[in-house]
């Protein structure tokens, strides 16, 4: 079984105020990329990517007028692709869902909260936490919550399996509308403060499944990873080892291998994600690590194989040029999946 993450940028900008799809020669979301050239690109990767659920993340805006789901079952309908059932969680209102394309005759998928506890929260309610030592209690939520999902596979040797999967995108820790270096300190750490608190949220509810015994995948967009900015040493440690329990006991620990800084200084590092920065011209490209797919000792059991589909670091994404090109004109992440053996 394969499951797979991906970050769509500006997905909901391929979609009129009705739901339809905007395959013609406007700009996308993207910097010069027309909506249909961003169309016909994610519909080469999806189709390349041939999994069994794809957690979207930032897929398109689910409102009065349009719906999720119905948009991605036409997008899958329109590309011919296998994943043609799609799953919406608690809607947001920032134009960027969480969601998921799922193959229904391979698994089914629900969407399935928690009910909720007073250390972790449903996850579309708040969490009350002190955020900066000061005594007083903070109110945290999820401008995304994460869509938590129940997955039952329905063929094969595994038939009647079941595994969880938590999708999320956490709050990104850029120091967006800082005016001056020292605004920017300030957001930085104001932004990590809300950042850390929502990894502990995550992680709460990560404990609170494992006690069941159930299988766990918690997958997306971080926007964070170990070593990926100079405050982590301030802080201690990233949230994204907060949500795998990194120094824990073994059977508590999730796991991705893309999640640990390689040793030695001459190794590249992985990355899931390039953004072009403008300034100052002609601008450069920065890459980074930020999308993650972590599994739950049990499932480490099933020979897992993690790929991050990048056009340039996987050598079976460069070799086909067509894919290799998509991959840069869809978004700017990349997909990442895990291959399990169930």
């Amino acid at each position: 079984m394969r499951i797979a993450c991906y970050n769509v940028e500006w997905f909901t900008s391929l979609f009129d105020r009705r739901g339809r799809i905007l395959e013609d020669a406007q700009d996308s979301g993207r910097y010069g990329v027309t909506r249909a050239e961003q169309l016909g690109a994610l519909g080469i990767v999806f189709t390349a990517l041939e999994a069994d659920c794809i957690v979207i993340i930032e897929a398109p805006d689910n409102n009065m007028r349009r719906k999720t789901v119905a948009m991605l079952e036409a997008f899958a309908a329109k590309y011919g692709l296998r994943q043609r059932r799609a799953l919406l969680g608690f809607e947001n209102d920032t134009q960027q869902e969480i969601a998921a394309l799922y193959d229904p005759d391979v698994l089914c998928l629900s969407h399935e909260p928690s009910e909720g506890s007073v250390s972790a929260p449903r996850f579309d309610l708040s969490l009350q936490i002190d955020l900066d030592i000061d005594d007083r209690l903070d109110t945290v939520h999820f401008s995304k919550p994460p869509l938590e999902m129940q997955l039952e596979v329905l063929t094969g040797p595994a038939t009647g399996k079941r595994l969880r999967l938590i999708g999320v995108h956490l709050k990104s820790k850029a120091p967006h509308g800082a005016t001056d270096p020292a605004g920017e300190v300030r957001l930085a750490i104001e932004n990590r403060r809300k950042q850390l608190a929502q990894c502990l949220w995550l992680r709460r509810r990560v404990d609170e499944v494992l006690d069941t015994g159930e299988s766990l995948i918690v997958l997306g967009d971080f926007n964070d990873g170990p070593g990926l900015d100079e405050y982590e040493q301030l802080f201690g440690r990233s949230g994204l080892e907060i949500v795998l329990g990194t120094g824990g006991p073994p059977a508590r620990q999730l796991h991705d291998p893309h999640a640990r800084l390689p040793r030695g200084k001459t190794t590249a590092l992985p990355a899931s994600a390039r953004f072009f920065i403008p300034e100052p011209p002609p601008g450069q490209f920065f890459s980074a690590m930020l999308d993650y797919i972590a599994l739950s000792p049990d499932l480490c059991a099933h020979a897992p194989k993690w790929r991050i589909w990048h056009p340039f670091d996987d050598p079976g994404c460069y070799r086909v040029a067509e894919l290799r090109e998509a991959l840069l004109q869809a978004s700017d992440h990349f997909p990442v999946s895990v291959d399990l053996a169930l």
